[in-house]
């Protein structure tokens, strides 16, 4: 049986395990930290990823799919409505949301027992013994650094976030609010909390003794349920992160043996959704790939041949729409946009994003069931 180790223990760790463990390989997950942990947040799964998962055969029970919301700006006025059912002609699939915490759950758990082993840091990948070695380690990757050390760290990519999940006493639904350099956004998760971030353009590294207070200052006057998030967000539960990328694309996702995915691979800003998505596809394509191939170095490439180019891609297009949404600064220019925005159906607008989120996964090879006698 052909070993696998990866190297990193979050989403797309995880989900290239599941991969790999599918199509027969013997997998060890290795996570630096000392137990797998998710931030308090929550995370968008766009049809793309939740084609991906189907093909993995990963089931999630606590995912809430997205059923009405639309675009305002900062006094609730209006930009577009967003058409759930004319999302899900064009992307053939609903928009969907689901609490890291539960997502790393459920991926665990469609791990075997034993399969992930955690307070293990990977500094010497060439001492493992593996036939492939996943690098999942994220934006700041020990491995990308080791394979690629002259290669530029990731970038700042202008905005700075805030995120949190919470309850309100009433329901809400999904929803984005755009201002000058800024944006807040609603999305209900199953149990009936809310999953809400702001961004903001904002200088790197700087931090508040007070966070509540300074987000009740800055985005109190927005329309409700704004102020009514922030006020029933316990300060704790506050979590306040710089947003980066990695602004030079690798010359390749593989080197030998070894096969970088997800932020290690491809760190893009959260303007269109897609991190997380784009490192799920990353796993089935890898899965995909060495079950197509007996040759680990043809199937290595293989991998590397069809995920560079699209999720280059996407990173590209989410620093696009950056730019050209929340990071937009110029108060001509957001009138501008904002007024093509209403003047967009919303079966138009719907379709926004389907050339990332239409993508079909390949499906890897199911190992032959034993023959009983």
């Amino acid at each position: 049986m052909r070993k696998a180790i990866v190297a990193g223990g979050g989403i797309g760790g995880l989900s290239a395990a599941i991969g790999l463990h599918g199509i027969g390989w013997e997998v060890t997950v290795l996570e630096q930290a000392p137990e797998l942990t998710a931030v308090g947040a929550g995370i968008s799964l766009w049809p793309n990823a939740l084609r991906s998962l189907e093909t993995l055969g990963v089931h999630l029970a606590k995912l809430r799919e997205q059923e009405s919301g639309g675009l305002h700006d900062r006094e609730g006025r209006r930009i577009t409505r967003w058409d759930a059912d004319a999302f899900r002609r064009h992307h053939g699939r609903p928009l969907a949301a689901i609490h890291r915490a539960d997502f790393i759950a459920a991926l665990h758990d469609a791990l075997p027992a034993g399969c992930v082993r955690t307070g293990v840091e990977v500094t010497n990948p060439e001492d493992l013994d593996a036939d492939v070695i996943v690098a999942a380690d994220g934006i700041h990757s020990g491995l990308r650094k080791r394979l690629w050390p002259r290669h530029p760290e990731p970038v700042y990519s202008g905005s700075t976030a805030f995120r949190a999940v919470t309850a309100l006493p009433r329901p809400t639904e999904l929803g984005t609010s755009w201002d000058d350099g800024a944006e807040i956004g609603v999305i209900p998760l199953h149990d009936g909390r809310v999953y809400w971030w702001a961004s903001y353009v904002a200088e790197p590294g700087i931090r508040y003794e007070d966070p509540k207070a300074y987000l009740r200052r800055r985005f109190g006057g927005w329309h409700e349920p704004i102020p009514e998030l922030i006020e029933a967000t316990t300060p704790e539960a506050l979590l306040h992160h710089d947003l980066y990328l990695l602004g030079t694309p690798l010359p390749s996702y593989v080197r030998g043996r070894i096969a970088l995915l997800g932020d290690a691979a491809h760190a893009m800003p959260p303007f269109l959704g897609q991190g997380g998505c784009q490192a799920i596809e990353d796993a089935v394509v890898l899965a995909a790939a060495l079950s197509t191939h007996e040759n680990v170095d043809t199937a290595l490439r293989s991998y590397d041949e069809q995920r560079r180019p699209r999720s280059q891609a996407v990173v590209k297009s989410s620093v696009q729409a950056g730019k050209m949404g929340p990071q937009l600064r110029n108060p001509l220019a957001v009138a501008i946009r904002n007024s093509v925005f209403r003047m967009l159906p919303g079966a138009l607008t719907a379709r926004i994003g389907a050339g990332v989120s239409g993508w079909t996964p390949p499906v890897p090879r199911r190992p032959a069931p034993p023959r009983t006698p």
